[in-house]
């Protein structure tokens, strides 16, 4: 995939369509997984029962209409005997279940050697726990289809391997108090979200801070972003708002968004004053 130059926008349309019916990538696997299957002899029904997925499923697969997980990927390669051509396009199709607007962004994350979040709005995908994601997105208007729905949890769940990467990436978040005051879900799902905070932010290679409320000074008031530094020095911004998304890889833009993160981290608490002060919250909740 070409990397952006300078700044690029991108939209997903109204934002609550699943983007499998229209990416590229899931048609040329569902004619490939087609063919192999045809060469195999095999009509969907015994595939289907030999793979443990439905006829409807195998065809919505065959059509590009729906995103296979990487298990039924590799039980096809074996079944079919397609001797690897199917898993070599797995990351690619693991790709399309992002909406159109991340998925840059989700590769750049993946190759990251350092992540600097500021989160304003929501608990940042990587650090959300199952039951937060499916109430963030239960909140999109217009509704999401509960299809798009576990797509969209089990793409971002896929993220959260970051976590077991090695070498380990630097990780840091800086999240604004009013975040992890708003009780989305529920109680119980905000008391998760906020130990699922402790939890991770013990990782060696994880630093989370909170930016207090009475903070009389606050250089992110522009609103929250993304930056991710590639091995070699590669440094991108992400953008996001309403369904759009900006990737800015101008080096004096992104230079100037990195020195604003760096007040933005002084102004907040530091991490251990931040886990203090989730674990406060803790005992409110």
């Amino acid at each position: 995939m070409a990397e952006p130059a300078g700044r690029v926008d991108e939209t997903s349309g109204d934002g609550d369509e699943p983007e499998a019916g229209g990416s590229g990538v899931l048609r040329v696997f569902g004619r490939q997984l087609k063919r192999f299957r045809v060469r195999a002899g095999l009509e969907r029904p015994e595939f289907g029962s030999l793979t443990g997925y439905s006829v409807s499923t195998i065809a919505a697969y065959e059509q590009g209409r729906r995103v296979p997980p990487p298990r039924f990927i590799d039980q096809a390669d074996e079944v079919l005997d397609a001797g690897g051509v199917l898993q070599e396009m797995k990351e690619e199709v693991a790709r399309a279940q992002y909406p159109a607007f991340f998925r840059d962004a989700a590769r750049l994350e993946s190759e990251a050697v350092e992540l600097w979040v500021y989160a304003t709005q929501a608990v940042p995908g990587l650090l959300q726990t199952e039951e937060y994601m499916r109430a963030v997105f239960g909140m999109w208007r217009p509704l999401l289809d509960e299809e798009t729905v576990e797509q969209r949890v089990a793409a971002r769940l896929a993220r959260q391997h970051v976590f077991e990467r090695r070498p380990a990436p630097l990780l840091s978040f800086v999240i604004d108090e009013a975040v992890v005051r708003r009780p989305l879900g529920g109680r119980s799902v905000m008391r998760g979200q906020l130990e699922q905070l402790m939890l991770v932010g013990a990782f060696r290679n994880v630093e989370i801070q909170i930016m207090p409320l009475d903070r009389e000074d606050n250089a992110g008031v522009d609103g929250p972003f993304t930056l991710l530094y590639r091995a070699g020095g590669d440094q991108v911004a992400y953008l996001e708002a309403q369904g759009r998304s900006t990737m800015v890889s101008d080096r004096r833009e992104v230079q100037g968004i990195a020195s604003r993160y760096g007040i933005i981290r002084a102004q907040a608490l530091d991490p251990r004053e931040s886990s203090a002060f989730v674990e406060k919250l803790l005992g409110e909740v």
